[in-house]
Parts: C-alpha cells; sequence; structure tokens
C-alpha cells in the first residue's frame, strides 16, 4: 500500500455509517457467553448501533507533536508498524512483554517491558508518556493453540484489552486502532468476505477477538471512544529494506516454516488436511503483505486523529491461494524443493478465507503494493536467510 493520500470522501459518506461501514442503519446481534479471568461476559446483544462518520481530509504533514502508544510492538506486524509511523514523524512508545515479542525488532521509541494485564504497570506508562491514541496488537494469535488452552486466549486477548481500555480512558485516551481477524468471521456462507459478513468464530482465537470487538463498540456508546477496527486475513512477507521480519518460536506460519524445509533446517512442512472443497484439496487464504498492513494502520490512526469515528474493515487483496500454490511459490522462489507430509485437519480451520478490502480502498485510500505471491515469498526468503546468519536477531 502506498503513502497515504488525502483523504475525499463521497458525500454519502457523511451519513450515518454502522461498525460494519454500511451507509445506512444495519442491525448488528450477536450472543457471546463466556467467562474470563475476572470478567463475566454474560450475553451482548447490540441492535441498531450506529455511528456517525464524519469526512476529513488526512494530510500527509509529519506529526513530531503526537505520541502513540503501541501495544505488542516488538512483535512481527507491531514492529513493521512502528518502522511506518517513525518514518511518518511520530514518536513511539512500545508495550511488550516480550514472551512472543523480540527486543531486537523494537527499533523505533522507548521499549516498556511490559503486560496489558499488569493496571499499574500500563497506569504508570500512560502517566509516564502520555500518548495520543494506542494501536493495539498485543495478543496471542495460533488458532491450535487456543483450541488447546482457550482460557489463556481469553485471559490476554479479551481481559488484557480490558485492562488496556481501563488505563486509557482513566489517562484521558480515546483513540485506538485494534488488530483484529478474519478469524472473527469462522466458515463465511459466500466469498469474498464483506465486512456485513456474519461473524460466528469456529476457534478461541477468533471468537477472544469478536468479544473485543464489541466491547469496543459498547465503549464507543457508553465514553465516547474512537476505534478503527482492522480485520486483516493472512499477514507475510518481511520489510522489503530488511530492517524487521517474522520471528516466532515456534513458527507456526506456513511460508516461514517452508522456508525453513527449503533451507535445510526442517525435513518436512506438514499439509494439514488435503481434502478441503478447493482447487487441489488444501486451504486457500488470502495472503496481504506486512508492509501493506503497516500502511493501513498508519492510515487508519490518520483518520481517527482528523475525526474519524468507530467502524471495522477487511484487510486483504481479495486473492486467495492454496496451500500447494504457497509451497510452489517457495520452490520458484529459493530454487530448492519443499518436501510435504500429509496430516490431519486442524480443528477451526475454514476450508476458504478471502477479502472483499474495497471499503478500506476507498476510506482509507491504501491499496496493496505486494499483490504477486512470488514477490511476497521473495521478501520473505530475505529475511529467513538474514536469520541465518544472525541469531541475535532473535532476541
Amino acid at each position: 500500500m502506498g503513502r497515504a493520500k488525502t483523504a475525499e470522501l463521497p458525500d454519502e459518506y457523511s451519513k450515518r455509517i454502522s461498525i460494519s461501514g454500511a451507509q445506512t442503519e444495519l442491525q448488528t446481534s450477536i450472543s457471546c457467553t463466556g467467562r474470563t479471568r475476572g470478567v463475566d461476559f454474560g450475553t451482548y446483544r447490540y441492535a441498531y448501533m450506529t455511528f456517525k462518520f464524519v469526512p476529513c481530509s488526512r494530510s500527509s504533514q509529519r506529526r513530531d507533536d503526537l505520541r502513540i502508544l503501541v501495544t505488542g510492538g516488538a512483535g512481527y506486524i507491531g514492529s513493521h508498524c512502528c518502522k511506518v509511523l517513525a518514518a511518518n514523524g511520530f514518536d513511539l512508545v512500545v508495550f511488550d512483554n516480550l514472551t512472543r515479542g523480540h527486543r531486537a525488532l523494537a527499533k523505533w521509541g522507548n521499549l516498556v517491558v511490559g503486560d496489558i494485564r499488569d493496571q499499574e504497570s500500563l497506569r504508570n506508562t500512560f502517566r509516564r508518556y502520555r500518548p495520543d491514541a494506542v494501536l493495539h496488537f498485543a495478543a496471542l494469535a495460533y488458532v491450535g493453540e487456543s483450541v488447546s488452552d482457550p482460557d489463556r486466549y481469553f485471559d490476554i486477548n479479551t481481559s488484557g484489552t480490558i485492562q488496556l481500555l481501563h488505563a486509557m480512558l482513566e489517562a484521558g485516551v480515546k483513540t485506538i486502532v485494534f488488530s483484529s481477524t478474519c478469524a472473527t468471521y469462522g466458515v463465511p456462507a459466500a466469498l469474498p468476505i464483506t465486512e456485513q459478513t456474519a461473524q460466528s468464530p469456529t476457534n478461541p482465537y477468533g471468537l477472544s477477538k469478536l468479544m473485543v470487538e464489541r466491547i469496543l463498540l459498547t465503549y464507543t456508546s457508553a465514553y465516547g471512544l474512537r476505534a478503527i477496527i482492522l480485520r486483516y486475513f493472512n499477514a507475510c512477507g518481511a520489510d522489503p529494506e530488511g530492517d524487521v521480519g517474522e520471528i516466532h518460536v515456534p513458527e507456526p506460519h506456513l511460508i516461514p516454516r517452508a522456508l525453513m524445509v527449503a533451507a535445510g533446517q526442517e525435513d518436512a512442512i506438514d499439509i494439514f488436511g488435503a481434502d478441503y472443497p478447493t482447487r487441489d484439496g488444501t486451504c486457500i487464504r488470502d495472503y496481504i503483505h506486512v508492509s501493506d498492513l503497516a500502511e493501513a494502520h498508519l492510515a487508519a490512526l490518520q483518520l481517527l486523529l482528523q475525526g474519524g469515528h468507530t467502524m471495522a474493515l477487511n484487510l486483504g487483496i481479495g486473492i486467495g491461494f492454496t496451500v500447494r500454490e504457497v509451497l510452489q511459490a517457495v520452490e520458484r522462489v529459493t530454487g530448492r524443493n519443499v518436501r510435504v507430509r500429509a496430516a490431519p485437519r486442524r480443528p477451526g480451520d475454514p476450508p476458504e478465507l478471502v477479502a472483499d478490502a474495497s471499503l478500506a480502498a476507498r476510506l482509507l485510500h491504501v491499496d496493496p503494493k505486494f499483490r504477486g505471491l512470488d514477490t511476497i515469498v521473495q521478501t520473505a526468503w530475505n529475511w529467513h536467510r538474514k536469520l541465518l546468519v544472525n541469531d541475535s536477531l532473535k532476541a
């Protein structure tokens, strides 16, 4: 996605827009039952929740006076966003407990080592740094792990976000960009997936994020919070300049795992299910480059800072690739074979997830630059080779 352009929105966007982006009132109704540590969600039901969207222009002028708190900013997506924000003049504070983030990726701004579930640590950070807005990435994000340990996901992703929101309100900060996921949709009835597609997650990870989305709606109504919820599809690739990239231990994601096999670090990669109703029997996903995600976060933040109101937007490229197609791209880019192993389906994996991201394109004025699968894989391969010769990057 290129540099955000000045937003000149059509007249119809001055009308009432629902959280999902529709131009008229939309009845949204969902029941979520569950319990997290210290939080009884009971049953939430929302009907005809609409918010006035104020069209505004977004200047490309640098904003050196604005400070942004980035939770999870030492992680994969958060670190790429920090690079883009810093390049656009924002003062950054990275808040990360480093359990899955890496100190080596926290290259921009001040690093505060803290946990979003620690109210005192959050309170002290807001008092010391006085941020103007929050980008919230801190979360667990492994579907399989969420199935085996859902309590941990509700504790960190959902309860942790409530603690963050409490600290924000206490400090008078009411602007947040929230990192959500296409996993909130579950198995869609139709493709591509729009923001109006019913949300019915098939795994605790998606449910934990959906709960936060509904909490943000409630806080918008009750406290005047303004939030842009970004539901992105499969993040992939690495910074083309090689400053940051993907580091997970263990690594669960398809492209880096395939690169590990290509590099001789692993014997084979598991294909979890080859009997899905897709063109080659393997799952189809919409892969969006992490640098394009970062540009979208910048655009969302700028929109909120100049008066934009609460909404949810999909981020993807609108094209789906199968697992086998991704592995073939890895072989083309690396020039090496990638050996595969057949494995059972993973619980909670939908057969196909492809985005309709046209609403984000219109409202944020962004467009993915990295659309070719080989180009995406090439950036990931460049980063992977850098990791092979520099273990200190994993610190």
